[in-house]
């Protein structure tokens, strides 16, 4: 049976919509389906750090983001109404232009939505996925209302109760990490002589449970109270919105203090997942679908961002017959060979981060309320803080991508080394017009370097990857400070950039034949 469609995206979340975005701009057929009656209104995550706005900037979706965004970038703990830590964030020379940024992710998913229209796409509402039958030649998923879609492969980003892991019947094992946790939107009032500002985070550290403030978009703020005394049964949007009126001048010593204007109340409890394996076959996972972790760090929408430009640009390898038969398999194994380590990573430190703020003995309060709050007032500290949540410092260079044979595809010597990510370099175009690295990679491979070894490597690349690869040439300018693994190639060998920032291989014309003939023929296997 013919495919209707390259592939067939459940889910029209942040995920779904960067992964149909990603594959457009590769000239990938994509069809996204979401079983919700239409967009979501409310804010959810609502905060997107440097590496998200990285990828948002690679799919032209980031648009006027920023200027939207809160720069809260201090957080602020307090003992009642004494300061204890400051953390203030920033980019401690991470080599990006793009800011992290205070936002609700419903405004992230409406810009995704616009790429995705100027690219063509379109989200189907109230289209559930019901089931799906997969053979050799792709999928054909059945939709709720009977309808029948075949696709050459099914990607799912439907969230951490995805319909199409449990049909694919991968195992999604965890635990439970802590009680409820209460969550409002809204306006506060705080009151006078409160020092309350919308500068920065707020928390306040209680024995009946940690409370949080963020300051929102529109003059809003996100309130966060760790509450495990309450008890309510499915409580209604108003009940959690008064359970919090009534603990926030308790927890924070603010007598005068008043929410009001609620716009959105939840609830909900802290659990951490990892999915048994990103793929089956033609059936993939991503983002919440694929791991599931505490809010704390603001990692969920990062984490799943960062899954989504990985997956594109190797399964429009596969789509469009560059990689095939056992190099196809290889080839998208390695999307949960580099993904998968990572969020192992996020979940285990999201779910520290979690324990130390619930800590309710008197032990854990003490290691938290004295021991951490002078650690973290460390200038040293805060800036390793930054650059651990970011993900920035991510790279692939132990995975099977950016680990070669010795003497194969520069893997020893200088940084960048392959499977770094390679910061937003000012370059040139062969026109010698000025360009950005990030801005040439939309959909798009890119061969960076001088001289003549650069321009036939450029070459070679071409006959592989075609007409999606662009030639740069070193400027000597960065367009933000680097560090080691974002140093700027001034001078020496070419570097072969994937269309996710990360370095696919370094050398002659030479190198990046056998790099691209190991991972795209299979040889060298």
């Amino acid at each position: 049976m013919e495919a209707e469609t390259d592939v067939l995206v459940v889910g029209a979340g942040p995920v779904g919509l960067a992964l149909a975005c990603a594959l457009l701009q590769h000239g990938v057929t994509v069809r996204v389906i979401d079983k919700a009656a239409g967009p979501a209104t409310t804010s959810r995550a609502n905060f997107v750090h440097a590496r998200g706005s990285e990828v948002l900037d690679r799919l032209d979706a980031l648009g006027n983001l920023p200027e939207e965004s809160v720069r809260a970038m201090t957080i602020t703990t307090y003992a009642g109404d004494r300061p204890m830590m400051r953390i203030r964030f920033g980019d401690p020379g991470l080599g990006t232009a793009a800011p992290p940024m205070v936002i609700s992710q419903a405004r992230v998913e409406a810009h995704l939505r616009e790429r995705l229209a100027e690219l063509g796409g379109r989200p189907e509402w109230g289209a559930a996925l019901a089931g799906f039958q997969q053979d050799s030649d792709g999928v054909t998923a059945v939709l709720g209302d009977g309808r029948t879609v075949r696709a050459g492969w099914l990607a799912g980003c439907d969230g951490t109760g995805s319909a199409v892991r449990k049909l694919a019947g991968i195992g999604f094992p965890g635990v439970k990490v802590s009680e409820r946790f209460l969550l409002v939107d809204g306006r506060l009032d705080p009151g006078s002589g409160s020092g309350l500002d919308r500068s920065g985070t707020s928390g306040w550290t209680h024995a009946d449970g940690v409370l949080g403030a963020m300051p929102m978009p529109g003059e809003q703020w996100r309130l966060l109270a760790y509450d495990a005394a309450f008890s309510a049964d499915k409580p209604s949007e108003e009940e959690i919105a008064e359970r919090v009126r009534q603990i926030l001048p308790e927890r924070t010593g603010l007598p005068g203090i008043r929410l009001h204007d609620v716009t959105w109340a939840s609830l909900f409890s802290v659990h951490r997942r990892l999915a048994d394996a990103y793929r089956d076959g033609r059936v993939l996972l991503a983002g919440d679908a694929a791991h599931v972790h505490a809010p704390f760090g603001g990692q969920g929408m990062l984490t799943g961002l960062g899954d989504a430009e990985n997956l594109a640009w190797k399964l429009a390898l596969v789509v469009h017959g560059v990689a095939d038969g056992a190099a196809a398999e290889r080839l998208l194994d390695t999307y949960q060979a580099e993904r998968r380590p990572l969020a192992t990573a996020v979940l285990r430190g999201s779910t520290a981060a979690t324990k130390v703020n619930i800590a309710g003995s008197p032990l854990g309060r003490f290691l938290r309320d004295q021991v951490l709050v002078r650690v973290f007032n460390q200038a040293w500290i805060q800036r390793w803080t930054t650059y651990t949540t970011s993900q920035l410092w991510v790279s692939y260079r132990r995975g099977p991508l950016g680990r070669p044979r010795v003497g194969l595809f520069g893997g020893r010597g200088r940084k960048p080394r392959p499977g770094d990510r390679i910061g937003d370099l000012v370059c040139r175009r062969p026109d010698g017009r000025r360009t950005r690295l990030h801005a040439e990679l939309r959909g798009r491979w890119a061969v960076l370097g001088d001289g003549i070894e650069c321009d036939a490597a450029f070459e070679a690349a071409r006959q592989r990857l075609g007409d999606r690869v662009a030639r740069l040439h070193t400027d000597g300018t960065a367009a933000a400070p680097t560090d080691g693994t974002a140093a700027s190639p001034a001078a020496g060998p070419a570097l072969l950039v994937r269309p996710d920032a990360h370095l696919a291989c370094k050398g002659g014309p030479a190198d990046l034949t056998r790099w691209l003939a190991r991972w795209l023929d299979g040889a060298l296997a």
